[in-house]
């Protein structure tokens, strides 16, 4: 009964009194509640037979008659229909026929009534209609939104309109509009009646452009949903499958007069769009030659960065990190970052000498940081813009990375303290995959930044290309939707809807803790750069371009009608702008210097000296005392948690490990967990991520233990080594390279004092990340003066696996060591090997013991400065019985060693030895096995090249003359064209002064890196053992 009345209730139609009544009360907005309000047409007196007692049998009898009316009594039958057409008190129930002389009379009574209550089918089905009419509103309302300001596209690339909603007057003319207001109405689609769209019907929950009324006619409804979903914001939310966030978005865009601006706040806009406009005119009137990748059509970014700072800042933010490509770069550096403009002016200046070190970069890819006071919060605020290179959507993880690790160092655990914004272009955002990558970084435990403000810069083409062929999604911004973001489509030409809608995302963000996306739908006033042509490929965009007013004239156009600022005033704020560019100007004039630094995105505070330099060039023995290797590997051998079942075969693992600690040994996972065991207990934060990183994906690290019995319990011993010790991370990442990478090379940007390591399930993997290394890691420092000390470890090795994972491509890293392969440097200096790791780009090893491993970890943190460490690690030798290393190579006052010279028989009478190999990594127990068993230990040495880069041009000098009467040969397991004979032989050949030639032996040339069959994998690896062993092999190339 309770269902019956309260529909009976909501149903009825309102009387014209009652009408009246709702439109004159102006009573406050009530708060929205979701739970049904009981509301009885008829106090249960009214009908004697509702007692406590049958009310139970009533409203089963209620549930039958909805499914099939014929299935009770016609009595019940008549009091249902009576009383769902709002029949009053008494009057629903009529008495079962009898057979007395006036039973006829009553039976027609009955009947009357019954047909004469009003259609309560219709009644339901209008109100489901208009239900239904809203919610197409809101599902599909921003198809028809005014978005493009040049009105030729639809930010859609649809033209049609949905078939269920109205659509808007200013969208299609007044004849197609009526008639698709007939077709929807009369007999159409919704099944209304033409008087319906003047009927009062009450609004469901679900929607809140009723204000403080509960009712309204539904030619109104229409209005006010066009007003709210069709103008000049257009948004995308009903994807979302959570209703609290879906009720705040309606709440934000369907409330009337909820957009609401000050004259003091529109003020403000204006001020910032002249900034904005006038930073490009000057810019265009003193370097018209000159790309710079201007911002003109989309001006109004600016003040949208500006408002959703100012807005975050107001709800605690006290550190914004940013990433965006090059198109309004300078522009958001001078007017958001605020950055100097005689800073940014001089590096138009073609005379100016580069102070630092390096290549260098363009000035649209130049980073910045700045701490300075929100003048709107009168609250501090640090501001970083991420450098990045062409590769438009590449610092995305980047700045996420970034963000995570500023929020770690503060403990911000939910996002209240640190947020990034990430900038796009409309072709890369839909384009690049690495934008989907990103996304889905965005809720993982590990990566998550608790929300994204995502602005894209809409200009509606990319480069030449038209946004019809270079997307098939409706927008540019629909990948957005994979991680339930909302999107804020906007026309860039209405500054107040796009300072309202930033000022949503910047709540949304605040709020939820998520991502959210603002779509600024605008143009691109001159070619890709101010130096190309547009005409060329898009001719009728471009000619409205040119007839298109731009958006400041616009705005102040109208604040000055409105009276809220007159034109002296205006014309004012545009000389007191172009007066500062002026005075900046004169003063950049003065830079004869151009600093780099003086660009840099990610500080350092305290590691470098004053001018940027190393404390010292030198490090301390990355040695450790017995009793922390012990201690660390007893708890390595453990699980330090009471009632933890762990699996019977890592049981049997860490037992092995603790017989290795009992004998003062290490294997490779042991030798890693020391090193990073040791780095926590000195303050080190340590972070290592990767696919299947927990584990390792050759089942030997186990540094996450999980519970045989507990779902989701787990255990990290590594965090339960010492009661101040810094925390250890360690987590597995999505099935993502290019992402986590530079996720990871983001985090390792913020701080100098934490280890962060990405590992590659296989060492070929690093290729899907290659933008990453090639345009950030690689070059990072020599572009952008930013040190990184990231480490790589990718898993290398010939194992008969196929050409997949066999190899790391350590060709293509020491191809881009920038070192020089035919100079000899100068072996004397004091401290040769730190000097030359401070002048490398980056650092590259094979080690072939665990104990040089965990030298080469330990080393990268206690070096004065940060390199990239580029770690080619083993597979098979994880578990090879003569890779282990005694406890007295790991000690105090040992280092990691360069090169690993022969200590056998033919170290003791080297005039005796014919032949001198030279590898590195695993081949080594190769050569080692053969060399045994053709007993040739006092003819043959072997030296392993444990870092590749830089070149240890030193010590293999003196190798090279300790056996003066060998020849010298280079020996890998790799194809001859790969692997690392082109760059080990010319230097090697450098170290010697040419006085010897140096061979190869190894595999021969070959276009895939490894043979898929497993017999001929074992008679290649023969082959060139045979060879290695041969000592009269090259007598006839002599």
């Amino acid at each position: 009964m309770f269902h019956l009345r309260t529909c009976a209730a909501k149903l009825r139609p309102l009387t014209a009194s009652q009408t009246v009544k709702t439109f004159s009360q102006n009573k406050p907005a009530a708060i929205r509640t979701f739970q049904q309000i009981r509301c009885y047409s008829a106090p249960v007196a009214a009908e004697p037979f509702l007692s406590g007692t049958s009310s139970n049998y009533v409203e089963e009898m209620y549930c039958a008659w909805l499914e099939n009316p014929k299935s009770v009594h016609k009595s019940w039958d008549i009091f249902f229909r009576n009383t769902n057409a709002g029949a009053p008190p008494g009057a629903a129930y009529q008495s079962p026929l009898t057979l007395s002389r006036g039973s006829l009379a009553t039976a027609a009574r009955a009947q009357s009534l019954v047909e004469a209550q009003p259609n309560v089918d219709k009644l339901v089905e209008d109100h489901l209609a208009v239900q239904s009419l809203i919610r197409a509103y809101q599902i599909r309302g921003h198809h028809v939104a005014q978005l493009d300001p040049l009105g030729i596209l639809d930010a859609d690339l649809d033209s049609s309109v949905p078939a269920d909603i109205i659509s808007s007057t200013d969208k299609l003319d007044l004849a197609v509009f009526k008639e698709r207001l007939r077709m929807l109405t009369v007999g159409g689609f919704y099944g209304l009646d033409e008087s319906d769209l003047d009927k009062v019907f009450h609004l469901p929950t679900t929607t809140f452009i009723g204000g403080q009324e509960s009712a309204l006619p539904l030619r109104e409804i229409i209005r006010r949903l066009e007003m709210a979903y069709c103008q000049h914001i257009g948004v995308e939310f009903m994807f979302i499958n959570d209703l609290e966030q879906c009720q705040w978005i309606r709440q934000k865009f369907e409330t009337p007069g909820i957009m609401q601006f000050t004259n003091e706040e529109k003020r403000t806009l204006l001020a910032r769009l002249v900034r904005s406009t006038r930073f490009e005119d000057f810019l265009q009137r003193k370097w018209s030659s000159e790309k710079r990748f201007g911002l003109e059509g989309c001006e109004v970014l600016i003040p949208a960065l500006k408002t959703i700072i100012d807005k975050s800042s107001e709800n605690g933010i006290d550190y914004v990190i940013m990433g965006m490509p090059h198109r309004g770069r300078l522009n958001v550096l001078a007017n958001v970052i605020r950055k100097e403009l005689e800073q940014i002016f001089c590096q138009f200046d073609s005379k100016l000498e580069a102070a630092d070190e390096g290549s260098g970069d363009m000035k649209y890819h130049l980073g910045m940081y700045h701490r300075r006071i929100n003048r709107v919060t009168d609250r501090n605020i640090t501001l970083s813009l991420v450098a990045n290179p062409s590769h438009l959507e590449a610092a995305d993880p980047v700045v996420m990375g970034k963000t995570k690790a500023e929020q770690f160092y503060c403990g911000d655990t939910e996002g209240k303290k640190v947020m990034s914004i990430l900038l796009h272009g409309d072709a890369a955002f839909a384009g690049q995959g690495i934008v989907y990558e990103t996304f889905h970084l965005s809720d993982l435990p590990s990566y998550t930044t608790h929300g994204t403000v995502h602005v894209v810069v809409n200009n509606q083409i990319g480069f030449t290309t038209d946004p019809r062929m270079a997307r098939s999604s409706p927008y540019p911004t629909d990948v957005a939707r994979v991680v339930n973001a909302p999107i804020f489509h906007v026309n860039a030409d209405d500054p107040e809807a796009v300072m309202y809608v930033c000022k949503v995302a910047a709540e949304w963000r605040s709020t939820f803790h998520k991502d959210v996306v603002v779509d600024l739908v605008c143009y691109r006033r001159n070619g890709h750069n101010e130096m190309d042509e547009p005409m060329f490929t898009q001719p009728l965009m471009y000619k409205q371009i040119h007839k298109q007013k731009p958006v400041l004239q616009k705005y102040a156009e109208l604040l000055v009608s409105q009276g809220v600022v007159n034109q002296p005033e205006y014309e004012e704020e545009i000389s007191k702008y172009d007066k500062i560019c002026e005075e900046a100007f004169t003063r950049s004039k003065d830079e004869k210097i151009l600093h780099i630094k003086h660009w840099l995105d990610s500080p350092w505070p305290g590691f470098f000296t004053l001018d940027g330099q190393p404390r010292s060039m030198s490090c301390p023995s990355t040695g450790l005392e017995e009793d922390v290797l012990t201690h660390i590997g007893n708890v390595a051998s453990s699980v330090p948690v009471e009632n933890f079942t762990i699996h019977g075969g890592l049981s049997r693992i860490l037992k092995t490990r603790k017989e290795l600690v009992k004998n003062r040994t290490v294997d490779w996972a042991l030798a890693e967990y020391m090193a990073f065991g040791s780095l926590l207990k000195e303050g080190i934060h340590v972070r290592l991520s990767g696919q299947d990183v927990e584990r390792g994906t050759f089942s030997h690290r186990h540094h996450v233990l999980h519970d045989q019995n507990v779902d989701k319990r787990t255990c990290i011993p590594m965090n339960h080594l010492w009661p101040n010790q810094a925390p250890y991370t360690v987590c597995n990442s999505s099935l993502s390279e290019y992402g986590v990478l530079g996720f990871e090379l983001g985090f390792a940007m913020a701080s100098p004092n934490a280890l962060v390591l990405w590992e590659a399930q296989f060492g070929d993997f690093n290729n899907m990340a290659q933008c990453i290394i090639d345009q950030f890691i690689c070059p990072g420092q020599a572009k952008w003066v930013r040190q990184n000390g990231i480490v790589l470890l990718l898993p290398h090795g010939m194992e008969g696996m196929g050409p997949e994972h066999s190899s790391a491509r350590p060709e293509r890293f020491l191809q881009m060591c920038n070192d020089d392969p035919d100079v000899l440097p100068d072996l004397g200096g004091a401290n040769f090997d730190i000097s030359q790791l401070y002048d490398c780009n980056w650092v590259v090893v094979n080690c072939s013991t665990p104990g040089n491993f965990f030298h080469v970890l330990r080393r990268q943190i206690l070096l004065p400065f940060r390199k990239p460490l580029i770690v080619f690690t083993p597979k098979s030798l994880l578990r090879h019985p003569e890779a282990r290393t005694n406890f007295d190579e790991m000690l105090a006052g040992t280092y990691f060693q360069r090169v690993i010279p022969e200590d056998g028989p033919a170290a003791q009478d080297p005039s005796q030895v014919k032949r001198l190999l030279f590898c590195t990594g695993k081949v080594y127990y190769d050569l080692t096995r053969e060399r045994k068993a053709r007993g040739m230990a006092e003819q043959v040495a072997i030296t392993r090249i444990e870092q590749l880069s830089p070149f240890p041009f030193d010590l293999l000098l003196k190798e090279a003359q300790k056996y003066p009467n060998a020849e010298l040969v280079w020996c890998q397991e790799e194809h001859k064209n790969q692997g690392y004979y082109d760059y080990v032989k010319p230097r090697l050949r450098t170290t010697i002064d040419r006085a010897k030639p140096v061979w190869y032996v190894g595999r021969d040339p070959a276009a895939a890196p490894a043979t898929g069959n497993k017999k001929t994998h074992l008679t290649e690896l023969q082959r060139f053992l045979d060879m290695a062993f041969d000592l009269d092999a090259f007598k006839k190339f002599s």
